[in-house]
């Protein structure tokens, strides 16, 4: 209805109808309501996506080639998330440089959830033995979850006159430079945490670095210790063709119970491999919570802890911060051993 005219000592004054005035309120309430809900999803977008993620496939890149270690676990983890979460989750194979080719692409991709990286514990390493990194694994990976640990064993040559660490130490001790220890390359895991056990336990090992597998070398007595992860050399434990002296983790594990932990006679010494899964940074917080809650949940899952522990890993349930913190850590620790051992990238 239109506004009527009313004469009013000459001037013309105009009233607003009923309806009219209705109508505005309601246009006016809408208006207010829509405004409303705007700042509402400016105020949390991580949580609107977080409740549609995901909508496509996710791509898992893995710093390896196929079928090796960490793309078996990878794989595992995929086909597992993707079955809880509705969407498919590929595993990409990026190798090179060490795992840094994997990692820079996760790196450089959109921080919206859909690609992640398979970190391991030589991300932690790279950050110091390798010195022209255009990237920071702790400055720019989100740590979303840990998957587990791959603890590694101190192995050594059945002849040699050492049956447990102090033995060993002393036998060291008494013949400088004269116990070779093998490594599957240098800078890798197994050849720092040879040199961390000879920087805190005062001995003086020969390095020699393998390209290739060294177990049958370390069973004809060519080179008599090195630290493996047990996975790797089990069978031989079992059947006494090398003994075990002591695990590399902080405590004994479940792939090898009756097998000491290396602290017990080295105080402080705690060294692992690990696997978990990082994002770019400034992916948003709800989504990396979704996926720490699902990863949780299925390294919880008996048949599947069962399966990770088969390959060598023993499932550890993190919040993205401890993992945050686990990763800051051993970047920490390694940048140490590294510099002390005078260590450089082949």
């Amino acid at each position: 209805m239109a506004r009527q005219p009313i004469g009013s000592c000459g001037r013309r004054v105009y009233v607003r109808s009923k309806g009219v005035d209705e109508s505005m309120k309601l246009r006016r309430r809408k208006f207010l309501q829509l405004a409303a809900a705007g700042l509402s999803l400016a105020s949390a977008p991580g949580t609107v996506w977080a409740q549609a993620y995901p909508t496509r496939p996710v791509r898992i890149v893995v710093g390896f080639p196929a079928g090796v270690a960490p793309d078996i676990v990878a794989r595992v983890i995929a086909q597992a998330l993707s079955d809880h979460l509705g969407q498919q989750f590929v595993v990409e194979n990026r190798p090179g440089a060490g795992s840094n080719v994997g990692t820079e692409i996760v790196v450089r991709a959109p921080p919206d959830g859909y690609t992640l990286l398979l970190a391991i514990s030589s991300g932690a390493i790279n950050a110091t033995l390798y010195s022209n990194l255009s990237f920071s694994l702790v400055r720019d990976i989100a740590p979303v979850a840990m998957i587990g640990l791959g603890p590694f064993v101190m192995v050594v040559n059945p002849k040699l006159p050492t049956k447990t660490v102090p033995e060993f130490i002393a036998y060291a001790k008494a013949n400088p430079g004269k116990i070779n220890m093998a490594s599957q390359g240098t800078g890798l895991a197994s050849h720092l945490m040879g040199e961390l056990f000879k920087m805190m336990a005062g001995v003086n090992l020969v390095h020699v670095p393998y390209r290739d597998n060294f177990t049958a070398d370390l069973i004809g007595g060519q080179v008599q210790v090195a630290f493996v992860p047990i996975i790797n050399v089990i069978e031989q434990i079992r059947d006494g063709r090398l003994r075990a002296l002591a695990v590399t983790a902080a405590k004994p594990t479940e792939l090898l119970p009756d097998v000491p932990a290396m602290s017990e006679f080295v105080p402080g010494y705690d060294a692992n491999g690990w696997n978990g899964i990082g994002a770019p940074k400034e992916t948003p917080s709800a989504i990396i919570e979704t996926l720490n809650k699902e990863i949780n949940a299925i390294i919880r899952d008996p048949p599947m802890k069962a399966r990770l522990i088969s390959f060598g890993i023993e499932p550890l349930s993190m919040t993205p911060g401890e993992f945050g913190k686990r990763i800051a850590d051993d970047t920490e620790k390694w940048a140490k051993v590294i510099k002390f051992a005078n260590v450089k990238a082949e």
